[in-house]
């Protein structure tokens, strides 16, 4: 029977110990979470709603969305945006993700599996930490055209 550690259990076992990132060891659990009503005008195809500010060095394990029927055939992407409303990528995080639906962790429905453990701004595809915040954001991919609540949960991980 074979065994085989993660980095994080190779590196508590080294001799002398090799440090782990906090953000994925023992790190600080934050939260984000709100319930938003989406006015009719704004479940329109490619409106945007930013969810929350979270630090670009932080890791993000979960992201639940949930909404009340939004109209039409709305759909949503969950993505990254800069906190200037630039976008990153849209569906980095989810792909014309359903309204309707009771809050569902949708943190790697489009994100590979890979990228657990990656901080926002690796994500975001910069080649270093730009500091401050990024937003994870929602963008209508379908148009609604209802008012409805949206609510999401986020947890962060912060060192």
């Amino acid at each position: 029977m074979g065994t085989a550690n993660s980095t994080l259990v190779t590196n508590f076992e080294a001799s002398p110990q090799a440090l782990n990132d906090v953000a994925n060891l023992h790190g600080a659990m934050r939260v984000a979470q709100a319930t938003i009503v989406v006015a009719a005008g704004d479940s329109d195809d490619n409106d945007i709603i930013h969810l929350a500010p979270v630090p670009s060095n932080a890791t993000v394990p979960h992201i639940f969305i949930g909404s009340d029927t939004l109209g039409g055939s709305a759909t949503v992407n969950v993505g990254i945006y800069t906190t200037a409303g630039v976008v990153v990528d849209e569906d980095l995080f989810a792909s014309a993700v359903a309204d309707a639906g009771a809050l569902a962790d949708v943190r790697h429905e489009a994100s590979n599996i890979n990228t657990v453990g990656q901080k926002m701004w690796e994500l975001a595809g910069a080649s270093v930490d730009p500091g401050g915040y990024y937003y994870i954001s929602v963008t209508m991919q379908a148009a609604g055209g209802t008012e409805g609540d949206l609510s999401f949960i986020i947890h962060y991980v912060v060192s």
